[in-house]
């Protein structure tokens, strides 16, 4: 009880600052906010808020979420990539979203770096820049040399940042799990799915080792690669509460004056945006999720240099051969074979119509099929079919969600560099390559192969679990009784009306809440 307490005082907080932005809207909109509670709502932001009629939805749900705080602002970037929670519009305007905050003081920097490296930094870096580069909410970075030399970044978590997380992050848990098992339809939104992606981010970001694994891994991926640098990880000098990298020289690739008086060649650039993309996503299943202007630099010989890797994605081979296949059906107007693909992947119920769905898709496909494929935003059309696919029953694909929103971060990038480069015409040898490699009669034979050598090895396991249960079975006699099925059944009775009561204390806490605000 006190626990819901607790949480209801802060989701009042919360809600206070939602209103002052005039950002309830989400609530007040949805068609699964009961309508005594949109009345309620409606009078919470009568006495504390006010109208900002100069801002996009989108904008002043951004502007509320950085006023909270760290957490909130990485909620809002997962629901970035949930336009099916939040709508396309607001959840481009929620990936624009971006936190700067003053820096800690070097003191705590020089603790921090201490405690966590075992040793001084004067000992570990023969220079180390007291004054930061950037802070944000979660970390600050400071340039350094080590003491070979070398020049590196140096990323240091701000102090308390991990209790500020727990504690919004117990907020958020609570509040998903209200939702998802009290209000009806809200289920297939998954806001437990949306904060538990939250706090696997979360976890990356706070343990600063996972975030350097990460890039290590995409290093590794792109060695000698003649398009992309992604720094070294220098292992000696990170932990979890520090993270030292190689420093990147580069332009920032937002700065397309800059690239272009440099003589670098931005056309090139933008093409290589998408073909790195590409190939981290196709070639190898494992993309940098956060591709934005922010994190990405030019090398003076044009290459990419991406910096940040606390978002990452991953697609097995079978989603990305659901990927490469049914984005090629809808830009060849094949819209069975783009539904198809749909129900072979398993993402859209066996029990709906094939022909409906593929209406459905000619719905999508057919209004830009005639359009110059400059003009086709490929990001967009993926957001506009898992829209419809709602009608369908659907379930979200959080991973693809995070593949969609890259992919429009992708595009807005190399088309700020070069407005009238063709997506397809870069894109196309390499999906034909991978297509070739990963969708040819020899890698499905290799596949099954596979399959077939692992099942083998499974096989005296089986057996060994087969025999176990059959003499368990007989030595037990598997007692399954009318009784003990009556005791299971009224057990489960029990604790359901146990969840029940925090829930009745909430409501009653509300009314309170709502009846004091109106008194003063």
């Amino acid at each position: 009880m006190l626990t819901d307490l607790r949480h209801l005082l802060r989701l009042f907080a919360t809600g206070r600052s939602f209103a002052r932005h005039d950002a309830l809207f989400l609530l007040q909109d949805s068609t699964l906010t009961p309508r005594g509670a949109k009345v309620a709502l409606k009078l919470f932001q009568t006495v504390f808020g006010r109208r900002r009629p100069g801002l996009r939805p989108g904008e002043r749900l951004a502007a509320a979420l950085g006023e909270l705080g760290p957490s909130y602002i990485k909620l809002g970037q997962v629901l970035s990539v949930r336009p099916d929670v939040v709508g396309v519009p607001v959840a481009e305007d929620l990936g624009r979203l971006r936190d700067k905050l003053p820096p800690f003081d070097w003191e705590q920097a020089h603790a921090i770096l201490t405690a966590e490296l075992g040793a001084p930094p004067e000992r570990l870096f023969s220079q180390i820049d007291p004054a930061p580069v950037a802070a944000a909410s979660v970390a600050q970075v400071h340039l350094a040399s080590t003491s070979e030399g070398l020049p590196v970044a140096v990323k240091i978590l701000r102090p308390g940042v991990e209790a500020a997380f727990a504690r919004d992050l117990a907020l958020f848990a609570w509040l998903a799990e209200t939702a998802e098992t009290r209000v009806s339809g809200m289920a297939r939104l998954k806001p437990r799915d949306v904060v538990a992606s939250l706090a696997e981010w979360v976890a990356i970001e706070l343990d600063l080792r996972l975030e350097a694994a990460a890039a290590s891994e995409l290093r590794d991926n792109f060695l000698d690669d003649p398009d992309v640098i992604v720094p070294a990880i220098d292992w000696q000098r990170t932990a979890r509460r520090v993270l030292t990298v190689q420093r990147i020289s580069g332009f920032p690739i937002e700065d397309r004056a800059g690239l272009i008086n440099a003589g670098i060649d931005v056309r090139l650039v933008a093409e290589r945006v998408i073909r790195v993309f590409l190939k981290q996503a196709l070639r190898d299943g494992y993309f940098h999720a956060d591709m934005h202007h922010g994190n990405l630099f030019v090398a003076s010989d044009g290459r990419l240099e991406l910096v940040d890797f606390g978002i990452m994605g991953r697609l097995d081979l079978k989603t990305r051969r659901f990927m490469a296949e049914m984005l090629g059906a809808f830009l060849t107007g094949n819209w069975r074979r783009a539904a198809e693909v749909h129900f072979e992947a398993g993402y859209v119920p066996a029990d709906r119509s094939v022909d409906a769905f593929a209406q459905a898709c000619r719905s999508i496909g057919e209004p830009i099929l005639d359009r110059p494929v400059t003009e086709i935003s490929i990001g967009r059309l993926l957001a506009q079919l898992f829209q419809i696919t709602e009608t369908f029953g659907m379930q979200t694909q959080t991973h693809l969600l995070l593949l969609q929103k890259t992919m429009v971060t992708v595009e807005g990038v190399a088309r700020s560099l070069d407005p009238e480069i063709n997506f397809w015409e870069v894109a196309r040898p390499v999906i034909e390559d991978w297509a070739r490699e990963n969708m040819g009669p020899e890698a499905y034979i290799a596949e099954a192969a596979g399959t077939l050598v692992d099942f083998a090895k499974r096989l005296p396991k089986v057996a060994r679990d087969l025999e176990s249960l059959a003499e368990t079975a007989q030595a037990e006699g598997l007692h399954l009784s009318a009784a003990s099925i009556l005791a299971l059944a009224e057990s489960h009775a029990a604790a359901q009306a146990r969840r029940r009561r925090p829930l009745l204390w909430a409501l009653w806490a509300i009314a309170a809440l709502l009846a004091l605000a109106l008194i003063v």
